[in-house]
């Protein structure tokens, strides 16, 4: 296969994975955003984590709640449980590397808040533990996943949203994992700037 064509295929590949996630995720997604929506206005934080590329996705939305999205507007709460260089090398060395999220939502974590929990295989034991620490404190989950969702399906609460987009290629699920996060961002300041 030559280079053009293989590149061709990706862009072809891409547009069927954003119609199918269209298609599945776009009642889930409104009700993930209405969720943000009212735990921002009810003065509660956001929790985000993942790990390597969704670590990147969870710092990346963090940034847009607390710097700003496209537009100005005050700094919303939020926390990357990925970013704490100390914390990390800490609790990975001290406990190990599945108790990284879970230390943080246990301390930081407070009922009516929101842990967004990103794993596009739906597997990384560090990212169910948070979950499953987040559900003990009273923080409602909002998980973004692919390939059918693995392991999250069935520790997700009926309370819960699961944002698992239908594709099994990791890269196609991380390009639309940081679209939906972005739409959140954008269905968020829509209400917050009053022109929803």
């Amino acid at each position: 296969m030559d280079l053009l064509t293989r590149i061709s295929m990706h862009f072809e590949d891409n547009a069927k994975a954003l119609q199918l996630s269209a298609e599945a995720l776009s009642t889930p997604l409104a009700q993930a955003t209405e969720k943000l929506t009212q735990t921002i206005q009810q003065g509660k934080k956001v929790l985000a984590c993942g790990n390597g590329g969704s670590a990147a996705d969870a710092q990346h939305f963090i940034a847009e709640l607390v710097g700003r999205f496209e537009r100005d507007r005050m700094p919303l709460a939020g926390i990357a449980l990925n970013t704490d260089t100390s914390i990390l090398t800490a609790v990975g060395n001290d406990y190990g590397f599945d108790d990284i999220f879970e230390r943080q939502v246990r301390a930081l974590g407070q009922t009516g808040d929101i842990l967004v929990a990103i794993s596009t295989s739906g597997h990384s034991p560090n990212v169910i533990k948070a979950i499953h620490t987040a559900h003990q404190k009273g923080l409602t989950v909002i998980a973004l996943s692919g390939k059918g969702g693995g392991a999250l399906n069935d520790i997700l609460k009926p309370s819960d949203i699961h944002l698992c987009v239908p594709h099994n290629r990791t890269m196609r699920i991380q390009e639309i994992h940081i679209l939906l996060l972005h739409i959140m961002c954008d269905g968020l300041d829509a209400v917050i700037l009053g022109d929803n």
